[in-house]
């Protein structure tokens, strides 16, 4: 029973491509957070209200929380490290729905999300130091080429991994405590599950930010005020 309840799914094809519920719950949940942010922003005020009060208050933590990591180029990184500790507290959270089960639970949505932390950590740090930059995967010697590369490669994995192992083992065991204790400690389980979910969130976007932050750091030129 529990194996099919944590079964990944096709829900429907097209051609070639097969749609996972994994693809539909992350698509379902990129659109409500665009739609969020939208009507949110719509109205913002130099006297804010309650709402605008919580979510300014959302942003300088994740500010403050960056800037302690790598306070030179802080506004690089916000807009993405912010947008990926958001998307994750809800993906982790979305579970909680009955029925519906939490993109992060799939390696492939891990995977395309560390994907994009490679990416995200290359592109900032060439834009900032151009090309140059990858000149450190040649230091000390050209010889050590070959073991930058893999540990990037394992890096990235390890990020994917790590985050799927996590939340799979989490919902593993909230269906195997319910099938034994039925619905007899719930807020026990609904608590566990949140904290963990929020953790695991906090700690793949630090991660995410440090791996950036190292890709700077590794060129002294890029730390300039901007």
């Amino acid at each position: 029973m529990a194996a099919n309840e944590l079964a990944i799914e096709t829900v429907f094809t097209l051609g070639p491509i097969a749609i996972t519920g994994t693809v539909i719950t992350t698509w379902v949940i990129m659109a409500v957070l665009a739609l969020a942010a939208w009507l949110v922003t719509r109205r913002l005020r130099l006297e804010p209200g309650p709402l605008q009060t919580a979510l300014e208050g959302v942003v300088s933590a994740m500010e403050a929380a960056i800037t302690e990591v790598e306070p030179w180029h802080y506004r690089y990184l916000l807009p993405f490290v912010g947008t990926l500790w958001i998307f994750l507290v809800v993906a982790n959270l979305c579970s909680l729905i009955p029925g519906v089960h939490s993109p992060t639970r799939d390696l492939s949505a891990t995977a395309a999300l560390a994907l994009l932390v490679f990416v995200f950590t290359h592109w900032v740090a060439i834009r900032l130091g151009g090309l140059g930059y990858l000149r450190h995967y040649l230091a000390p010697s050209p010889i050590l080429l070959p073991f930058h590369i893999i540990s990037e490669i394992t890096r990235t994995l390890a990020l994917a991994v790590r985050l799927f192992g996590n939340m799979m083992s989490l919902e593993m065991a909230a269906l195997l405590i319910l099938m034994v204790a039925g619905f007899l400690a719930p807020v026990p389980i609904l608590m566990l599950h949140v904290i963990e979910a929020l953790v695991q969130a906090y700690i793949f976007g630090m991660l995410a930010l440090i791996y950036v932050a190292g890709s700077i750091q590794s060129k002294p030129s890029l730390h300039s005020e901007e």
